[in-house]
């Protein structure tokens, strides 16, 4: 078997490679940081075993972060590894760099040009850089499929050849100086130019203390001897990578965060109304006309068997209807997050909020995790390592749960829309953003208590704005909607089913339907509901779907409509109807309910990938911040509704505003004033000292 492994800078179009090699379906995405870990899998090629790893994007070999590290030790633990590096046509200059380093490792290589722009920077002579770099180079489109025995070809070429590359520009470097402290007889040259350069980790791997020379010396005979390459393969061009006109508007000063509000509000408004509504009561229709006859069916044939039709037609059918009807909104927003991702203005949007959470400690890095949590929070958390300062990851990581995830939508969309009605995108989209300024305020008290950050580098690139293809989008979507029906016939499915029989039997097994008797699950909710009674819905069954909740949020609604006999898929109305049963009194106390599903606890998968990535102590006391605020939070919002269904809406909001204008007013003032106290110089401070 061919062992590869396939290595480049970050948005190359290395996982797309991977994915037409050996037609995997591993998430791909324009910014930094998708693949955090290795991933391995095998395809036949002209009766060859080739087993090919994709390694997460980096720079260089000197391991400056999680990612780094783990591509860095993969490859120096896999020396008979064929390397397949992949470059973007548009980008040879500093993509070429890695591949120096990697020629300075020793390794078999095929150079891979990827031409992910249909109109690339400049031509590239394929032939004459083969040749000069002395390497074999094939040049692709790696999202077509039919490219791919080309690079096989050329794996399976380099695996039976001898390395005959040669790299003129160390001649430059005293590399003498440094091979003796060099103990090991693998890698001595990489060894030896890696203390050239000051790298820490070899440094530390070797006991290494004083330095040899400066990383730009070798930095620079690196870029010089690609410069005389590209001046012999490539043709000149005026136009700068990642480039555009665009970026006048979507990185304007002024216009940035306007544009940025106006395509939220407008996915918001698609996804939630408009097309996704029609979508999702088509789809409610049509369950119910598809199973109303299985129902007669069944009721026929069981005659007293009233149970087995209950668990059927209220678990089942009813239970997992009413999550399957938002199946078109949420594929709509994986939509609009794909757009997001591909189009290139990911990447802006990180530059964006980079200065807003560095001054809460995180880094740019952290939006790709935050965005991410928009999707699933258990994936999203994993995007958090890729933060090379420990701290900013544990934080990262603790804030991705405050995110709406997409199991959170189907509670917004059925409870809101049964009390809001159209005002209800308005609800949806205040809820969303309170998440993330929930996240951004726990972030800077942690930031300035028990997790301070240390200052990161913040190394972004801007990708060319692309045009998301429709086979691509098309790809992505089918992807959630596959992963969204695996969940709800599985987990939901058989978390629907204990809910059912918990509330229609008792401790002795008896059957209670509809509330004949005291069921398992609404002892258990009545010894809890006390404690929500401050929040406003202190009822057995809402703290019981709560609980439910805490394995899929989707069993959330479920949970509800079969606690109050709701029928059917379209349990908005149900529930309305039932209002007064279903435990929400008042607009003001759903509110509450939806504010806390927004901040309680995640699922259980969310806390598993919790653990393993930041270990137990951090995960216990980030599910204690989030019951605390949850409960905080929801209790400020019901009485502020309360107050404003009581007095008006108008004199309570002015009391806020009012409230928060003189606080912050205290605040400014007593900043100056601790200036003030702090330097003796007032106001010619600048002239007399240089206070950091």
């Amino acid at each position: 078997m061919l062992n590869v492994s396939l290595v480049g800078n970050p948005n190359t179009g290395k996982t797309t490679l991977f994915n037409s090699l050996t037609r995997a379906n591993e998430h791909v995405g324009n910014w930094h940081g998708v693949t955090v870990e290795e991933k391995t899998k095998e395809y036949a090629f002209e009766g060859e075993k080739i087993s090919i790893t994709d390694l997460p994007g980096i720079y260089s070999l000197s391991p400056l972060s999680f990612e780094e590290e783990v591509a860095v030790k993969y490859l120096l633990n896999h020396s008979d590894d064929v390397v397949l590096n992949i470059c973007d046509a548009s980008n040879l200059k500093r993509n070429l760099y890695l591949s120096l380093s990697l020629l300075e490792l020793g390794v078999k290589m095929v150079l891979v040009i990827n031409q992910v722009d249909k109109k690339p920077l400049y031509t590239i002579d394929v032939a004459a850089l083969s040749s000069l770099l002395g390497v074999e180079v094939v040049y692709i489109n790696a999202a077509d499929r039919h490219d791919m025995s080309k690079v096989s070809s050329a794996l399976l070429r380099a695996a039976q050849s001898e390395k005959k590359y040669s790299l003129p520009y160390l001649s430059k470097l005293n590399i003498s100086a440094t091979r003796e402290y060099i103990t090991e007889n693998n890698y001595k040259l990489f060894y030896s130019i890696k203390l050239l350069e000051d790298d820490e980790f070899v440094k530390k791997k070797f006991a290494v203390s004083h330095r040899f020379g400066k990383m730009e010396e070798v930095a620079c005979a690196r870029y010089e001897y690609i410069d005389n390459v590209l001046n012999q393969v490539t043709g000149k061009t005026r136009r700068v990578y990642g480039q555009s006109k665009l970026d006048r508007v979507f990185i304007n000063r002024f216009l940035a965060l306007p544009c940025f509000v106006c395509f939220v509000a407008i996915a918001f408004y698609l996804t939630f109304f408009s097309v996704g509504a029609f979508l999702s009561d088509a789809l409610g229709k049509l369950i119910d006309l598809c199973f109303s006859p299985i129902n007669s069916y069944l009721v026929a044939a069981l005659g007293n068997q009233h149970w087995v039709v209950g668990l059927f037609e209220n678990a089942i059918v009813g239970g997992i209807g009413s999550v399957v009807s938002f199946l078109p909104q949420v594929a709509l927003l994986f939509l609009f997050l794909s757009i997001l991702e591909d189009s290139g203005y990911l990447a802006r949007i990180a530059f964006l909020f980079d200065d807003v959470l560095s001054k809460v400690g995180l880094s740019g890095k952290a939006i790709y995790t935050l965005l991410m949590g928009f999707g699933c929070s258990a994936s999203a958390v994993l995007t958090a390592r890729n933060m090379e300062d420990k701290n900013s990851k544990i934080k990262t990581a603790l804030l991705t749960p405050y995110m709406s995830c997409s199991a959170k939508f189907p509670i917004y969309s059925v409870l809101g829309g049964a009390f809001f009605g159209v005002r209800n995108m308005w609800v949806i989209l205040l809820l969303y953003f309170l998440g993330v300024i929930i996240a951004v305020l726990i972030s800077s008290i942690l930031d300035k208590t028990l997790l301070r950050s240390r200052a990161q580098s913040f190394v972004l690139e801007f990708p060319p704005y692309r045009m998301i293809g429709v086979k691509r989008a098309g790809k992505l979507v089918w992807q959630n909607i596959k992963l969204f029906l695996g969940r709800v016939g599985s987990i939901i499915l058989a978390m629907n089913v204990i809910v059912w029989v918990l509330s229609n039997f008792t401790i002795t097994m008896s059957y209670v339907p509809n509330g004949s008797g005291v069921s398992i699950l609404e002892t258990l909710g009545r010894l809890l509901a006390p404690i929500f009674i401050p929040l406003g819905f202190g009822n057995w069954a809402i703290v019981a779907s709560l609980l439910a909740g805490l394995v899929a949020k989707e069993v959330v609604v479920s949970s509800i409509a079969m606690f109050n006999g709701a029928e059917g898929v379209n349990v908005g109305a149900s529930i309305l109807s039932l209002s007064a049963v279903a435990g929400f009194a008042s607009a003001s106390s759903l509110l509450s309910f939806l504010v806390f599903c927004l901040l309680y606890m995640p699922c259980l998968a969310t806390i598993a990938v919790l653990c393993k990535e930041i270990g137990a102590k951090w995960t216990f006391l980030s599910v204690l911040i989030e019951l605390a605020v949850a409960y905080v939070v929801s209790f400020v919002v019901f009485n502020a509704a309360s107050a404003c269904e009581l007095f008006g809406t108008g004199k309570v909001l002015g009391t806020i505003i009012g409230i928060a204008v003189f606080m912050i007013a205290v605040i400014y003032v007593c900043g100056k004033i601790k200036k003030r106290k702090n330097c003796p110089y007032g106001k010619i401070c600048q002239k007399k000292c240089n206070k950091k």
